[in-house]
């Protein structure tokens, strides 16, 4: 965990909504992230985590409500009562300081770990190919795969893929990283590389918003827990309170569920429709 100093959140929702098909997936949901802080939300499936985080990185669109970067609103907001959209160049420079890493590893097959790592930089960024070939060298360094370079998506296990991945999201030197359930498609005796790697991320001070299942990760990592349910916030705060003293029954029965069937399991959430295929996607 980091020594956070109290000032303008990087991160702020305020009062989202989001719905897909009539179906209300998030429900007036509030949050803020500190420079520097590891934020770590937990729920059922289907309590609309993962559309949060994508929501924040805008690969979906609210239908109202405001998300704010930095003190300012972005993407889709009102001013003064009238609906402002950002243009498409504002939001991509937003977008492009907030990295995001999948269930999925979603990895160019055709490119090297290298070419997969400095692809962004070079075509997004402008960045010239020696500075992202320098640049890419380093986070692969930092991931542990600094000799994996020249190997293929297929020549990896699937840790190293998913390390990849947050190397990629590294490259282009992001404000904050979302993490979407990142050990969630992993075979068990993988999972460990992968949260070594965020647990390192945390303690260099990297801004972390970590939808996960792993909550020995969360316990040990996390400046504060955030327990979602049926498309809304029930509790938040640190987690040696959350964990040990949660004052919502829904939280307590969520980590009883998960004490007793095992931390890796996902209780289901029977009032939430089925129809919210985006929180179990990437």
């Amino acid at each position: 965990m980091t020594e956070l100093t109290q000032s303008r959140p990087i991160i702020q929702l305020d009062r989202i909504w989001k719905s897909f098909g009539g179906v209300e997936v998030l429900t007036d949901v509030s949050l803020s992230v500190q420079k520097g802080e590891v934020v770590c939300i937990i729920g059922p499936s289907g309590a609309g985590k993962s559309t949060l985080l994508r929501c924040i990185n805008h690969l979906e669109t609210i239908d109202d409500g405001t998300i704010l970067f930095e003190g300012a609103p972005v993407y889709r907001y009102k001013r003064d009562g009238k609906l402002v959209v950002d243009p498409d160049r504002r939001i991509e420079q937003i977008r492009m300081q907030i990295g995001m890493v999948f269930q999925s590893f979603n990895l160019f097959p055709h490119l090297t770990v290298l070419g997969n790592v400095i692809e962004a930089p070079i075509h997004v960024l402008g960045q010239k190919p020696d500075d992202a070939r320098a640049r890419g060298a380093a986070v692969l360094r930092k991931v542990g795969l600094d000799r994996r370079g020249n190997a293929y998506p297929h020549q990896l296990s699937g840790g190293q893929q998913q390390r990849v991945a947050i190397a990629r999201a590294l490259a282009m030197n992001p404000k904050v990283m979302l993490f979407d359930e990142a050990t969630s498609a992993l075979d068990p005796e993988l999972v460990g590389e992968v949260l070594k790697v965020m647990r390192n991320l945390a303690a260099e001070g990297m801004t972390m918003v970590v939808v996960t299942h792993e909550m020995d990760f969360a316990r040990d990592v996390a400046d504060r827990v955030v327990f979602m349910a049926q498309g809304a916030v029930v509790e938040e705060g640190p987690p040696a309170t959350l964990f040990t003293d949660p004052r919502s029954p829904r939280t307590r029965q969520f980590l009883q569920s998960i004490l007793s069937r095992g931390q890796g399991d996902d209780p289901p959430e029977d009032d939430i429709p089925k129809s919210e295929a985006a929180d179990t996607q990437a």
